[in-house]
């Protein structure tokens, strides 16, 4: 049973539908998405044993909630309940008196945790996840849950995302034909901040920036392109399901997060051989290869515009850092490790670190 604050197509959910899709039949699902949306059911398998049930969530009424919750798990009583980030934080709460087996994930953190941890989620966490294992993507997150949250060293499972890293191959041949393209693959919410990219983008003279991705930040940001004067040179692509064909004709891959862990879409950048300009945030900086750290840069529009720039002229530059950015990825961020990681901990038979 697994219970997602959105099952909306983000990193956590696009981790578990790979994850679920290699298993097949291995395992039945029950998907709970607490918001009512399951944009990523999209990414499931037809013949995955899977069902979606909506359930009612009070707002505000924590314990209410638990208490409510508590029930579904007696009723159902499936065998593992896996829990996602603070939003499914009342699951976790309902069984801190054990109905069933529960694993605790955490992806990262909204924007009201961008800076520093909540005090009184900091508890919680402490109190309801103390005797439950703990998965971690970033090594950032290892650090914030043991010497923040104080959670027992043996509940703490790193687990570095991966990806399908042959999905993104390709041969280059779809870069360098004109102007450089800056591209970035990202829900368009706040905590994104693609405005930041959008005002780096306008201190570049040349080029094009292509946004793929949708989200309730979309017509803001539309406007903000054109008040800048770059609407003629910013593509909305929107949302697609299969982002592959836009990284191939990417020449730089911009992330312009003000909080993210260890965010897909810059291995899936890396598996296509792209340079990374990004935000100094969670564990990108350790994720790319050496010579692309230098591109690593602070949260001001100016920095941003500068790690762009230092690329957009190079296109030598870029090939390098590119292949050392290849060969990182296949060295570090294949999926199969992941899946068995996490078949271990579906089965019960994961050892502590």
């Amino acid at each position: 049973m697994h219970v997602f604050p959105t099952f909306a197509v983000g990193g956590a959910q696009v981790r578990f539908a790979a994850i679920a899709n290699h298993f097949g039949s291995a395992f039945r699902h029950i998907v709970l998405s607490l918001d009512g949306n399951m944009a990523c059911r999209e990414r499931l398998d037809p013949g995955l044993d899977a069902v979606f049930p909506a359930i009612k969530v009070a707002k505000n009424a924590m314990l209410a909630n638990a208490w409510s919750f508590r029930r579904l798990l007696r009723d159902w009583r499936p065998d593992v309940l896996v829990t996602c980030n603070w939003g499914a934080i009342e699951f976790a709460l309902a069984n801190i008196l054990p109905v069933t087996r529960h694993i605790h994930v955490v992806d990262g953190f909204g924007p009201e945790e961008r800076d520093t941890q909540i005090s009184r989620r900091i508890w919680m966490r402490r109190i309801v996840l103390g005797r439950t294992p703990v998965v971690l993507p970033s090594r950032n997150l290892v650090r914030i849950a043991t010497d923040i949250w104080r959670l027992p060293p043996g509940m703490i499972r790193y687990i570095p995302n991966g990806i399908d890293l042959a999905r993104f191959a390709t041969d280059g041949s779809q870069r360098g034909t004109a102007g450089p393209v800056i591209g970035t693959v990202a829900a368009l919410r706040a905590e994104k901040n693609i405005a930041r990219l959008l005002r780096a983008f306008a201190m570049l003279p040349a080029g094009q920036l292509v946004i793929v991705g949708d989200g309730p930040e979309r017509p803001a940001l539309q406007a903000l392109a054109t008040a800048l004067g770059i609407g003629d040179r910013v593509r909305f692509a929107g949302h697609h399901r299969d982002t592959a064909a836009f990284y191939a004709q990417f020449d730089i891959f911009a992330l312009s997060s003000d909080t993210e862990q260890m965010p897909l879409s810059v291995i899936e950048a890396m598996a296509s051989g792209l340079p990374i300009v990004s935000t100094d945030v969670g564990d990108v900086r350790h994720m790319v290869a050496e010579p692309n750290r230098t591109l690593i840069a602070g949260l001001d529009d100016t920095a941003f515009a500068a790690a762009l720039t230092a690329l957009a002229t190079s296109g030598d530059t870029r090939q390098a850092i590119g292949r050392a950015n290849l060969a990182k990825a296949h060295r570090d961020f294949g999926q199969d490790s992941m899946f068995a990681a996490y078949e271990a901990l579906w089965l019960g038979t994961s050892a502590s670190p």
